[in-house]
């Protein structure tokens, strides 16, 4: 047993035991993040709150490390699947409370290419950052893009491509939005590592995120000014 084994979860006030969470997601511990979220929930905490400050703030640390190199990807699945842990409990009970959402995301890759490893984890990011994401998966032709449009009706649309030979088809996706008039209904995000700002640019998507601390940071900041468009209209 270590000494970490022997703390008691319990027994921190709820600002040590936030911050001991921000420490296990940024570890990937599963259980106690999990132990964390009821024991929060037992005291009375909103499961709106536990979301932002425990769980989302922990990740947004993990964001920042990603993006600067300290944290790798497998580090980051780890803290992901941690804070997936979290979100199931919270899940049903946010849904109760009819707690604001940041904002809706359909992500999934493109026809023809099969990689998923860098959109689960933008999903997963994204969850982490208070978005509702429905992954559509891997292979997408454009039918799966507007039937999941038009079901999910979210802000964000998100398209991954590894392949350089299936890159272009995110312009098939954008300009069939096009001709059907609803191009601009959606918040375009496009990224893998093959791209670049101005492909993204080429194509009419309006951002480019090279990785998923990115995308969140993106996906936030268009938030934000649609928020501030429609409360200025």
């Amino acid at each position: 047993m270590s000494e970490e084994d022997d703390l008691d979860l319990n027994s921190l006030d709820d600002e040590e035991l936030t911050q001991q969470m921000h420490d296990d997601l940024y570890d990937g511990l599963k259980e106690e993040i999990e132990e964390g979220v009821h024991i929060l929930l037992n005291r009375g905490w909103a499961p709106y709150k536990v979301l932002t400050e425990a769980l989302v703030e922990g990740m947004r640390i993990v964001g920042i490390d990603f993006r600067d190199g300290i944290l790798f990807v497998p580090e980051v699945l780890l803290a992901a699947n941690a804070m997936k842990a979290g979100m199931a409990i919270l899940r049903p009970l946010l849904a109760e409370t009819g707690a604001p959402k940041v904002g809706k995301m359909v992500v999934g890759t493109v026809k023809g290419d099969i990689h998923d490893i860098g959109k689960n984890l933008v999903a997963m990011m994204m969850e982490g950052a208070g978005f509702e994401v429905i992954n559509i998966g891997i292979n997408n032709p454009v039918e799966n893009y507007l039937e999941a449009l038009d079901e999910h009706e979210p802000d964000i649309l998100g398209m991954s491509a590894l392949l350089t030979t299936t890159m272009p088809y995110m312009k098939v996706v954008i300009d069939t939005l096009k001709e059907k008039g609803v191009r601009d209904d959606y918040i375009v995000l496009v990224g893998g590592a093959p791209l670049n700002e101005e492909f993204a640019q080429a194509i009419g998507a309006d951002a480019y995120c090279r990785d998923a601390a990115v995308a969140v940071e993106t996906a936030k900041e268009f938030m934000n000014r649609k928020h501030n468009r429609l409360a200025s209209a």
